[in-house]
Parts: C-alpha cells; sequence; structure tokens
C-alpha cells in the first residue's frame, strides 16, 4: 500500500510540473495545479440493519493562471492529457476576461513545512464489517441507554482519506496524505405523547479514539433531559452556552475575522485591531497546526505553510486571517488561511481548526455560582443571525438554573442580542473544550442576556 501511494503521488506531483509547464509555454506567467483526490465511506444503520452505504471518489485538478496582472481558473475530474490541454487553455482564456489586479500572485515554496501526523493506515486496513459494527454499536447504546429513546432517525459511521498535490512554476513542489473518521448520532425520546429530539457527533484523526457507547449516551441523554420541556416568563438572567451551542456563535465570529471581510467593509471589527472586543477571558485562535486536528495540514490550499494565528487575546483583537491576495493588498505575509473546498475551486480566506481556549473552571462551578440563570442546550435558526451588524435573535431550549442547580427542561423562548455585547459579557470559561468538526469552544457563560418566554 505505501508503496502504490507513494508512486500515485509522484504522478500527481509529474501531472502538476507538466500542467505548470505547459501554461507557461501557452503564455502563463504564473501558473498553479492543485490536485486532490478524495475517498469516502458513510454507512447508515437503522433497527441493527445498514439502511444506506455509499462509498464516493471525487478526484481532479484546479488549474490558476496568473498573467498581466490577470487571474485566471478552470478545473477537471479527466485527468487525461488531453483534458489537461483543454483545461489550461480555458484557464488562460478566463485570464483575459478578468480585470488587471497588482495583488493577484502566487506564493513562492516555504524554505520548510511542518511535518504533521495526519495518516490513519487503520482507517483503510480496518474492514467494512468493522465500521458498521461501530454504527450498530451506536445504535444499540442510545436504545440502553433510556426505554424512553423510539426513534433513531441517523446513526451513522463516515470516514474520508484525501491526497492532496500542489505544484506552481515558481518551484512549489508538494504533498500530504490525511484520512478522518467519526460517528453521528440523532435520535428521538417520547414520555406521555411529548417528543425530543438529540444528537450526538465525534470526530477524530485516529479509528482507534471512537467510542460509540459514548456518542450514543450522550444523544439519547441530550434528548431525554429534555423531556417535559415548557416555555417560561420573559426575563433578562446569566445564560450558560453548552459548548455546542457556543460553536454555532463561532459561526457568526468566523466571517467578521477575515481580511477579505475587513477590506470590502464587511467585517464588524473592521478598525479595531489593538482593542479590548471582548470579555479578557476570551481568547480565540485558529490553529492549522493543531494536534490531531481535524483541519491541521501542513499547507493551505495555495502551499503556504498552516501555522497558529492568536486572533483574540485577553479580549483584545490581534488581527485578521489572511490567504495570499488579502495578504498582498494590506502588505503583510499570509497566515496560511488559504482554504479550499476541493479542487473545483479558488483558495479562500476560511478558518482551519478554530477555537475558543479553554478556562480553568468546571462547567458545574459555572452553573453552582448562579441564583438564578438558563443554561442552553441548543440554538435554532443561527442562519438568521447577521454576519456583518452581530445581531441575532434565535430560538432556544434549555434547563432552568434555580440556586446553582439544573432544574427544569426549557422550551419556546428565544435569546437575542449582538455577538459583541454577548462576548463582553462573557464572565465565566469552561474547561471542557470540545470540537464541532473543526471549530471547538468550551462552556461559557454570559453575565446577562435577553430570554423572551411567553
Amino acid at each position: 500500500m505505501a508503496e502504490e501511494l507513494a508512486a500515485e503521488e509522484r504522478d500527481f506531483l509529474s501531472l502538476g510540473e507538466f500542467v505548470c509547464a505547459r501554461a507557461r509555454a501557452l503564455g502563463a506567467a504564473e501558473a498553479e495545479a492543485y490536485l486532490a483526490d478524495n475517498r469516502e465511506i458513510v454507512i447508515e444503520v437503522r433497527h441493527g440493519q445498514v439502511e444506506t452505504m455509499k462509498q464516493a471518489r471525487d478526484q481532479g485538478l484546479g488549474l490558476r493562471v496568473v498573467t498581466e496582472n490577470r487571474a485566471g481558473f478552470a478545473f477537471t475530474s479527466d485527468l487525461s492529457k488531453a483534458a489537461l490541454e483543454e483545461i489550461i487553455r480555458q484557464a488562460l482564456a478566463n485570464a483575459r476576461e478578468t480585470a488587471e489586479d497588482p495583488h493577484r500572485q502566487l506564493p513562492p515554496p516555504a524554505p520548510e513545512y511542518p511535518e504533521l501526523d495526519l495518516f490513519d493506515p487503520d482507517i483503510l486496513n480496518v474492514s467494512l464489517e468493522k465500521k458498521i459494527e461501530l454504527a450498530k454499536t451506536l445504535e444499540e447504546a442510545a436504545r440502553g441507554y433510556d426505554a424512553r429513546v423510539k426513534i433513531i432517525e441517523s446513526s451513522t459511521y463516515q470516514d474520508a482519506q484525501s491526497e492532496i498535490a500542489l505544484v506552481n512554476s515558481l518551484g512549489l513542489q508538494n504533498t500530504y496524505r490525511v484520512t478522518y473518521c467519526g460517528l453521528y448520532l440523532s435520535l428521538v425520546a417520547e414520555e406521555n405523547g411529548d417528543q425530543q429530539t438529540g444528537f450526538a457527533l465525534d470526530y477524530r484523526l485516529r479509528l482507534r479514539e471512537l467510542n460509540p457507547r459514548e456518542v450514543g449516551s450522550e444523544a439519547a441523554r441530550r434528548a431525554t433531559r429534555m423531556l417535559g420541556a415548557k416555555p417560561v416568563t420573559t426575563r433578562k438572567v446569566p445564560v450558560i452556552f453548552e459548548p455546542y451551542v457556543a460553536v454555532g456563535f463561532l459561526g457568526l465570529l468566523a466571517p467578521a475575522l477575515s481580511a477579505e471581510a475587513v477590506q470590502k467593509g464587511r467585517s464588524l471589527f473592521r478598525g479595531k485591531v489593538g482593542r479590548q472586543i471582548a470579555s479578557a477571558k476570551i481568547n480565540l485562535v485558529d490553529d492549522g497546526l493543531l494536534a490531531n486536528g481535524i483541519a491541521s495540514t501542513p499547507f493551505d490550499g495555495e502551499g503556504v505553510p498552516a501555522s497558529r494565528t492568536e486572533l483574540i487575546r485577553e479580549g483584545v483583537l490581534q488581527g485578521f486571517l489572511h490567504n495570499t491576495y488579502t495578504a498582498a493588498k494590506e502588505g503583510t505575509v499570509s497566515t496560511g488561511n488559504g482554504t479550499r473546498a476541493s479542487f473545483k475551486s479558488t483558495p479562500e480566506v476560511g478558518t482551519t481548526n478554530f477555537f475558543i481556549e479553554p478556562g480553568n473552571s468546571a462547567p458545574e462551578q459555572l452553573i453552582g455560582e448562579l441564583k438564578d440563570g438558563f443554561y442552553v442546550t441548543e440554538v435554532i435558526g443561527m442562519h438568521t443571525a447577521n454576519p456583518i451588524s452581530g445581531d441575532f435573535s434565535v430560538g432556544a431550549t434549555g434547563i432552568l438554573i434555580e440556586h446553582g442547580e439544573l432544574t427544569r427542561p426549557v422550551r419556546g423562548v428565544a435569546i437575542a442580542g449582538n455577538i459583541q455585547e454577548l462576548l463582553r459579557q462573557v464572565d465565566g470559561v469552561g474547561s471542557d473544550l470540545r470540537f464541532l468538526g473543526s471549530r471547538g469552544s468550551p462552556t461559557l457563560r454570559i453575565a446577562a442576556l435577553s430570554v423572551g418566554g411567553h
């Protein structure tokens, strides 16, 4: 297997060299070939039987060319020489139709790249039967946790492997392989006609680290704890976000911390570098080198070495995320955040492993210190929040906090505010950092937030 993969890597690099050389011969000042081979398995089980199984492969090459300060892009999933010749001509033709921009440039090779352990051979070598068993165990654990778990909506195992190669005409030639695997469970618990949903997921770089019984039990616990939930009256109280909820709010922060959004005047943090924008308890990081991080890679989607970028330190805004283009416009250097969804897209500014660093307080302590409060377990409608102004008003479910204890489950309420004010109001950060894919947060306590009820 190792020899076969090594040969595939050599083939990818050779194809990249060929495409860049041909693009240069046909008139490109600079050329970049991004090659990807992605393979995925998804297994869904219901009632102990495999309901669906999908095996997919997506392979291809994306080509960027720059000539006379004009950039063009084209891609293909056909790696034959004839198809590659065609996309070279397409990319050059596309470049001729774009406006001149002196900041359109490709990065040179770096002196060195980080060495990361991203490949788990077990994900390739473990039998399909054992992967099916993981999904079955996930379902069994949820049903065994509580008899009120009535419906399993999805009990899923997933894994993926990718080989990435990047070559450009400035001498950059690099490649890496990465694997990941994960479990996802969605279910419904029922009691006296009341139904509540619950979910849990866990994605890892190492197959041996998956624990289906733990994930299954967590999904069941999240559903059963909400049975009997009712609305409450409107109030303004301290609010605690469990990690999954806090991660949802990171989705509002990510676009605002992109240099592209800043340069287009669409960031609520524009002009605030060096200023206090959050509680001193907040440290926000984007770390493309994070050990065991799902989004860790040795280099980004245009060949810049991955790095760790502190965005907020003790509440003070430190800077923004850059790719090569936004860095050139700003007169600075890329932070290694030129991310690509696939070979079919160009490198845009995006996050890698994006998370709030954990504090020193146990979640139980953050709850126990409150006389009254609201512990939020789920928000609904985060997509309606405004990423430019930071305003949000979303549905919420959770559990009342009374005299330092979690008491009655609550649904049918809304929480509203502004993300900037919310960040300033954080007065407690838990020690329980958890990731939802590539974004993570510990439990957060907000000193006061409007909770709209009846």
